[in-house]
């Protein structure tokens, strides 16, 4: 199952830095988009896909057969900022639609006549 994570998470990663560096801005949004999931995968796939164990330990319990927390935890707060990044990336793109009227990064540039 590592396996198959880690080649999504490859193919994830690729068509991120692929739509990151076109010159359309939702283009590129949907590229940071696509990195942050594939972070997320990563760090689910190394903190370990034994989904088994409960993550919580009553008393009483082995301490071998639990879950680690931690991955699902860093995870959560990836998803929450990766939300607020995206949603504030696409006011910004928006607003500068509506400025400038176009979403190409070299005519967002402006020129070198404008200092």
């Amino acid at each position: 199952m590592e396996i198959i994570m880690s080649v999504l998470i490859g193919l994830l990663f690729m068509a991120a830095v692929y739509l990151m560096l076109s010159k359309s801005l939702i283009r590129i949004i949907i590229g940071t988009g696509l990195l942050s999931h594939g972070a997320h995968l990563l760090l689910l796939t190394m903190g370990g896909l034994s989904g088994d164990a409960p993550p919580v330990v009553a008393d009483g319990v082995s301490v071998a057969d639990y879950a680690d927390p931690l991955p699902q935890a860093l995870i959560l707060t990836a998803i929450v900022i990766s939300f607020a990044v995206t949603s504030f990336f696409l006011v910004l793109a928006y607003r500068a639609y509506q400025e400038l009227g176009t979403d190409n990064m070299d005519l967002l540039r402006g020129t070198e006549d404008h200092e």
